[in-house]
């Protein structure tokens, strides 16, 4: 999964889910992406409900979308698991003893999101070096 469409992102979580609820053998991506499901129970419903495959998460319905909350986790674990960009295990690790592992994660995302909306804004590529600094910042470094 590459560069899932929307689609195929929700069908995922919502595959994931199923599957999980079922007993099923889960392959190693969602695996992880159980971790964070299971980390938001929230979101459950969500996932259950083939309705919610085809909603809009705007910002003005003031909902969090689960499905980029959900992918937002997944890319961060997927940076933790190769340690990039270069730095960023380490930062996570020190914002986790402060804050724990999973507020740890969403102090990333904040960061992963600003820089994410700042290089659509502008039409850029994502400045990893902002991102990096951005998360270091939170960490303390």
């Amino acid at each position: 999964m590459f560069n899932p469409t929307r689609d195929q992102v929700r069908q995922f979580f919502a595959e994931t889910w199923r599957k999980h609820r079922a007993g099923e053998v889960l392959t190693p991506l969602e695996a992880t992406a159980l971790d964070w499901i299971l980390e938001h129970p929230e979101y459950h419903g969500d996932l259950e409900n083939p309705e919610a495959a085809q909603a809009d998460y705007s910002v003005e319905a003031g909902r969090t979308n689960p499905f980029l909350h959900l992918s937002m986790h997944l890319a961060i674990a997927e940076q933790l698991s190769i340690d990039h960009p270069p730095g960023i295990r380490d930062a996570y690790q020190r914002l986790a003893q402060r804050k724990g592992a999973h507020d740890a994660a969403h102090e990333i995302m904040e960061c992963l999101g600003r820089v994410v909306w700042e290089a659509q804004r502008l039409g850029t590529p994502l400045d990893t070096d902002a991102y990096i600094e951005l998360i270091r910042q939170r960490a303390g470094s």
